[in-house]
């Protein structure tokens, strides 16, 4: 007589966040599913976990036996006064050996209930601030999963690129045009400057994330700013191997080492159009050149033209998908 084999009982864990053993779980099962070009440390899954400054998140760890085999992690942004509108999926991963048992699709219908008890009526994959990548990879062939969930292109913004240079032989474009105002390292002391720029050009989007970057103990001078008559007028950021940031959330795996990572950079709504955001881009790139840095990257960006100057090519696409709950 056959005996029939069972199959280990599945459990979805809460995710707690900055529990490393769960991180370490999240980052095994990860990179088993992306291979090495996609490989996160469980220092990065950890810190992916937090609960965003604007909004709250959960995930949940699939566990069989004692052995991880996915996770999915999701959060809301607050819009006040209405409360969250908007979610992510920032993270979802099967182990290959376990692909095809319907994991995935039972972590993607917690994820999307969840998110729907938050408030949240339209979600996306990929592309929040505890995100672990900017959109879906269009290299690791995930999109038919997310189609049968009725996940399509977003409208106005189908497809960004993660834009990528060897900045070895830097030298600034020679067309670049003169402004009015000044770029430099920001200070110890410009951090409130700092805040109070991001706070009035980027309430809802960026302002949160440098607030949380100089809260837990990230340098000042990780910062590029513009100067001009009326104070400062814009800023970008800059990501080397020792910054607060984690410089492999942006994947730069198959550039020549060392890495960096220029981003984001945004100027006052009355000054766009002009040249400053360029000299922005300019000064940061030289700094990093300076500074060493060879393979560098430039995430997320959805005009791949706007960066040929500073003969950066596209390095991979992501597709920007969302569906409403």
């Amino acid at each position: 007589m056959t005996q029939r084999m069972t199959r280990p009982k599945l459990t979805l864990q809460p995710i707690q966040p900055g529990e490393i053993g769960q991180a370490t779980a999240m980052a095994t099962v990860w990179n088993a599913a992306c291979g090495a070009d996609w490989m996160i440390s469980p220092q990065f899954a950890a810190s992916a976990t937090r609960p965003p400054a604007n909004g709250c998140q959960a995930g949940r760890l699939a566990v069989a036996d004692g052995e991880p085999l996915g996770f999915v992690l999701a959060s809301t942004r607050t819009a006040p006064p209405d409360g969250p509108t908007w979610g992510w999926l920032d993270g979802l991963a099967v182990t290959p050996a376990a692909q095809g048992q319907g994991i995935g699709r039972l972590l993607a219908d917690w994820a999307e209930g969840w998110l729907a008890e938050q408030g949240c009526r339209t979600v996306q994959v990929g592309g929040g601030s505890r995100s672990l990548v900017t959109g879906l990879p269009t290299e690791l062939e995930s999109q038919p999963f997310f189609a049968r969930r009725g996940y399509a292109k977003t409208p106005t913004e189908a497809e960004v690129w993660d834009m990528a240079a060897n900045l070895a032989g830097y030298t600034p474009p020679a067309d670049l045009p003169a402004i009015p105002g000044q770029v430099r390292p920001a200070h110890p002391g410009d951090a409130a400057a700092l805040l109070d720029f991001v706070r009035r050009a980027f309430p809802d989007s960026w302002y949160p994330e440098v607030a949380e970057f100089l809260a837990d103990g990230g340098r000042p001078s990780d910062f590029m700013l513009l100067w001009t008559e009326r104070g400062v007028d814009g800023f970008c950021q800059l990501t080397f191997l020792d910054s607060r940031r984690p410089l492999n959330r942006f994947y730069p795996f198959r550039l020549p080492q060392p890495w960096g990572h220029l981003g984001p950079v945004g100027v006052s709504a009355d000054r766009r159009g002009q040249g400053f955001g360029l000299a922005l881009v300019d000064a940061g790139l030289r700094r990093l050149h300076n500074n060493g840095v060879n393979g560098c990257i430039i995430h997320g960006v959805s005009r791949p033209a706007s960066l040929a100057r500073f003969d950066f090519t596209p390095h991979r696409p992501y597709a920007r998908l969302q569906k409403s709950l």
